[in-house]
């Protein structure tokens, strides 16, 4: 049995929440392998929206098993708060949700130390969601990190002491006013909750599973074009959002790959700073935001709009090695007369479908022009009854990539999507 990734292709909020929630029946298992609570899964069902930070998608379907990788680093205080939040719609979680044991904990001195280094930095900004993702990854691969199987360990509080002093002392650097007691406000209370699902060695698990023939799909945070290896870096999270990061952050060997699931929005969006080579700062982007609802589900910030990149689709598809494609808010669109979508870029007067090392250079998109479909798609149901206009799109996006489109969402509701 071979597991099946789930991911986004562009610079995250691509809808993939949505698509875990519809895939999960299909799934014994759904697997976080990356991120923390940078991350914001939105999920509409029954006129109710829920956002999932921490914990996977499939936690809404009954009868699911969720696990937290060991690549996720997981907020205590931000983890109770979502827990509690679940359970008040009451789905009970315990016999849903397990953690790893090599999961990374986010302490309350790794939030103060990202939003005192987020602001040494000026108008150099990154863009952090000042959750303290960063800086707990920079312990992790500094070797001194605070993992969820060190709760179980009589020196627990030894160790968390430890490092919160070392912290302390980092800070001293920085012109940065904090109180330590506000920031520890029911992190505690979090370890507890923590402590009381089935805390596991993933990697153990995940291949148990996998051997007993049990399906399993893992969840991608963040999107491909912030992956700190091959995004557009320095403006990217801290982990590895693309495909080869679920073998890492789960504990699987690269043949146990199997089906690559790739999310896009039939736009483009980001969130903080970096390049964005079809970001429409007009009139157009206003309106992308206005009718598609554009706003961070982690941090409620607007989000930046623009046209559909393909020369970043490709980049993706290839990283990843996506084997299908889910378009995503194919709604929105409906809202305009014309489309258009990025084909190439225009380098020092050469068209190039390649992006640039060098993400300050001057980059000019080579737009084509399609006709939008002026019909309202939220009450659709069967792809037969879908504008020619869209299917056009479709298949001109497929011709490009040379991926097949098998899901298009027609509306955020976990109904509102449509199999090709």
């Amino acid at each position: 049995m071979k597991i099946d990734v789930l991911l986004g292709l562009q610079w995250g909020d691509e809808g993939k929440g949505k698509l875990v929630d519809v895939l999960t029946p299909e799934y014994d298992v759904i697997a976080r392998f990356q991120g923390g609570p940078n991350a914001g899964h939105t999920l509409e069902f029954n006129n109710i929206k829920h956002i999932t930070h921490n914990i996977p998608s499939g936690v809404f379907r009954e009868g699911s098993i969720n696990m937290i990788g060991n690549g996720v680093v997981l907020d205590p205080v931000i983890f109770k708060k979502e827990i509690d939040e679940i359970k008040a719609i009451g789905v009970d979680l315990g016999p849903r949700l397990m953690i790893s044991r090599k999961a990374h904990l986010i302490m309350p001195t790794h939030r103060i130390l990202d939003a005192a280094s987020e602001a040494a930095k000026g108008i150099s900004k990154i863009g952090s969601t000042l959750k303290g993702i960063s800086p707990t990854y920079m312990d992790k691969t500094g070797r001194n990190g605070l993992r969820v199987g060190d709760i179980e360990s009589p020196d627990f509080r030894k160790k968390y002491d430890f490092l919160t002093k070392k912290h302390l002392r980092i800070l001293k650097q920085y012109d940065f006013k904090f109180d330590l007691k506000e920031y520890e406000q029911g992190w505690m209370e979090g370890i507890d909750a923590i402590h009381s699902f089935r805390l596991v060695n993933g990697e153990y698990i995940i291949n148990r599973y996998l051997q007993e023939g049990k399906s399993v799909l893992a969840e991608g945070a963040q999107g491909t074009m912030l992956d700190i290896d091959f995004g557009s870096y320095p403006y990217v999270t801290s982990s590895n959002t693309i495909c080869a990061g679920a073998c890492t952050g789960l504990g699987l060997a690269p043949q146990k790959i199997g089906r690559v699931i790739g999310v896009v929005k039939a736009y483009s969006t980001r969130v903080g700073s970096g390049p964005f080579p079809t970001e429409q700062e007009n009139e157009t982007g206003k309106a992308l935001r206005d009718f598609g609802s554009e706003y961070g589900a982690t941090t409620g910030r607007p989000r930046r709009c623009g046209w559909l990149d393909l020369p970043v689709l490709k980049y993706s598809i290839m990283l990843n090695g996506v084997t299908e494609l889910t378009i995503t808010k194919s709604d929105v669109l409906t809202h305009f007369d014309t489309l258009k979508v990025c084909t190439a870029y225009k380098i020092n007067g050469e068209l190039s479908d390649e992006l640039p090392y060098d993400i300050h250079a001057p980059v000019e998109p080579v737009y084509k022009e399609m006709p939008s479909w002026k019909k309202d798609l939220t009450g659709i149901t069967k792809k037969e009854d879908l504008p020619s206009e869209l299917l056009d799109y479709l298949t001109f996006i497929e011709k490009e990539v040379g991926v097949p489109i098998t899901f298009v969402s027609v509306g955020p509701d976990r109904e509102q999507i449509i199999k090709m």
